[in-house]
């Protein structure tokens, strides 16, 4: 049974930044990881809004309850309990502060390394309280995860026509892959109805730098996407399927074919969010380049090359707002 947490210790809420109420978006592209067709519809939801939800996925239900009343245990320990996991370094809890740059956000959360090879002793902290169990849901939901990750990137490749069809899938299959592991609680904000009409935001606007990043929440509201317009519209919670971001490494490899989408999360009066992602990345020094199967005749590349580790270290160095790939984009001058 999930335990719903007690109004946060996360004080000051009223700090946080706020944003007008928007619109549910009732046109999330749906897809079904069986169907015939799903590496096409996968192709034309990343080009048109770098983002779809995911069903018939074949992750149990019962590792992302499990995972969900772990995450919900840590975090209702007391603060101070929860703070000797933390500060994140990058790995560990951390608190309202996202990233070393100003940003903050109505927020407490676990990042976790995927690789089992590496091992924080902040997150050894994390594991104390219950170390089998929750050890033990981790790694069965990040596995679980995983090999559905690998089957959208091996659709979606095939969807590109991009040789061979494990060409994206490998980077995070590749035993140096630097992908990680974010668990986020939103706690609910009793200040809230007092803001004038206005939403909390949890989590602020910004692009996943990854390759992808695969989301799953509890039935909680609060995740929202920017549209191609400009316009920001809410998406229904669903806590049986999962939500697929394309991130910005992705939008380089496919040279702006896909598209990255900006997102953002939103907090709630009366009921705390958990989301889970998995952010999948490549290794620290692979090459981040557009395919040149992908390329036109002609058509000229629209980024720089870099790698994967130059271009998080430009990302982290941000502020979660920012156009992250701007520094990155082939201007006239480049070809001169």
């Amino acid at each position: 049974m999930v335990v719903l947490s007690q109004p946060a210790a996360l004080d000051h809420c009223s700090l946080i930044k706020t944003c007008k109420p928007t619109s549910v978006f009732k046109e999330i592209p749906v897809i079904d990881l069986r169907d015939p067709e799903a590496k096409t519809l996968i192709v034309k939801a990343c080009e048109e809004y770098g983002f779809f939800k995911l069903v018939n996925h074949g992750v149990p239900m019962e590792f992302m309850t499990r995972l969900e009343a772990e995450a919900f245990r840590f975090f209702n320990l007391p603060q101070s309990e929860k703070d000797k996991a933390g500060p994140p370094d990058p790995f560990g809890y951390g608190s309202k502060r996202i990233g070393s740059n100003g940003d903050v956000g109505w927020i407490e959360y676990i990042l976790l390394n995927t690789n089992p090879q590496v091992t924080s002793l902040k997150t050894l902290t994390i594991f104390r309280q219950n170390p089998e169990i929750f050890r033990s849901a981790v790694n069965d939901y990040i596995l679980a995860v995983k090999r559905m990750a690998f089957e959208v990137l091996e659709l979606m490749a095939d969807g590109l026509k991009i040789e061979p069809k494990n060409m994206l899938s490998r980077l995070l299959r590749d035993e140096k892959s630097d992908s990680c592991f974010r668990l986020n609680h939103y706690p609910p904000c009793p200040e809230l109805p007092v803001l004038s009409g206005r939403n909390l935001i949890g989590f602020g606007e910004h692009t996943d730098p990854q390759i992808i990043s695969v989301l799953r929440s509890n039935n909680t509201s609060g995740l929202q996407i920017c549209l191609r317009d400009g316009t920001w519209v809410s998406v229904p919670p669903d806590q049986s399927s999962f939500f697929i971001n394309v991130g910005d490494a992705l939008q380089v490899m496919t040279n702006g074919r896909l598209r990255s989408v900006r997102h953002r999360v939103l907090a709630d009066s009366l009921k705390s969010r958990v989301s889970m992602i998995y952010f999948g990345a490549p290794p620290l020094n692979e090459r981040i380049v557009p395919l040149a199967s992908l390329l036109a005749k002609g058509e000229e590349n629209l980024y720089k090359e870099f790698t994967w580790s130059e271009y998080k270290t430009s990302a982290y160095k941000s502020r979660l707002a920012d156009h992250r790939l701007g520094p990155f984009e082939k201007t006239e001058t480049d070809g001169q």
